[in-house]
């Protein structure tokens, strides 16, 4: 299958998503040239060239009659995901964690489907992703006990 980023996609994006779908080809619109060129000319021109699927953060394609209509006749997958941009580079995160986590089960989904699919990636909630610990205040039961002592203030003489 071969999938093509569109040019809203960050470039970062074009590494990772080569190494976790390597039985496909993955490019993004800036290395074909394509930088710029309006949808409804790029999607005929990437259909053929053979891509199977765009992956796009321009969630306002489907409601421009045009580009919705060029998507339809270039019979290409559109695969489509949101990033927020107000929460700047934490928003860029969380779009290309949610288009990562995603992509493979997308992907496996095109490969299974009719000719055609609409797919929107569900972005990941905004909020915390972690848990931490403090060892000194609440130590996992095989810290090691030196660990534990050494960060005890020793007594005054």
């Amino acid at each position: 299958m071969k999938l093509l980023l569109d040019e809203d996609v960050p470039k970062q994006l074009l590494g990772p998503l080569r190494h976790l779908l390597a039985d496909h080809v993955v490019d993004h619109v800036e290395d074909l040239g394509w930088k710029g060129k309006k949808d409804k000319f790029l999607l005929p021109d990437a259909a053929k060239r053979g891509y199977d699927v765009l992956v796009t953060n321009d969630s306002g394609q489907l409601e421009n009659p045009e580009e919705t209509r060029a998507i339809r006749d270039s019979r290409m997958h559109h695969v489509r995901y949101h990033q927020d941009t107000r929460r700047g580079v934490d928003g860029l995160a969380s779009a290309m964690a949610a288009v990562m986590a995603a992509i493979r089960p997308v992907v496996r989904e095109l490969e299974a489907s009719s000719p055609q699919l609409l797919i929107e990636v569900q972005g990941l909630a905004p909020g915390r992703r972690h848990s931490s610990i403090d060892p000194v205040l609440d130590p996992p039961p095989y810290w090691p006990r030196r660990a534990r002592q050494s960060t005890r203030r020793k007594p005054m003489k």
